[in-house]
């Protein structure tokens, strides 16, 4: 498993969203974030923001859904057909382990599961 952290920008979020469902991942954490990348903020007049308003969505799936899940954000954040800056940016984290708290089942990376004793 592997969970996928995308930073895009906000009016690109429901795009994001709408696409992943469709494409069958509807499991997604979106949080509010501020930040800057490489470009260190924008320069509107005399007036520096270095804090730019983003979401972080964060979803986890297997590793043979990476590069099709990865593919549907950037179609689905990018701006216009190339792109520019301050689109976002995507990380990649292996994850070892996951825990549904309903169930108390234990999912490993690779896909075994077990229920966990209370």
């Amino acid at each position: 498993m592997i969970m996928i952290r995308s930073i895009v920008r906000p009016d690109k979020v429901n795009n994001v969203m709408a696409s992943l469902m469709e494409a069958g991942f509807p499991g997604v954490t979106k949080m509010s974030v501020v930040g800057r990348g490489k470009q260190r903020g924008i320069k509107i007049g005399e007036i520096t923001y270095d804090e730019i308003p983003k979401e972080l969505l964060l979803t986890v799936v297997k590793d043979q859904d990476k590069e099709f899940v990865i593919r549907t954000i950037i179609k689905a954040a990018r701006t216009g057909e190339k792109g520019v800056y301050g689109d976002g940016k995507i990380f990649v984290i292996p994850v070892e382990e996951s825990y549904t708290i309903s169930s108390g089942i234990k999912e490993t990376s690779d896909g075994k599961t077990e229920e966990v004793k209370i």
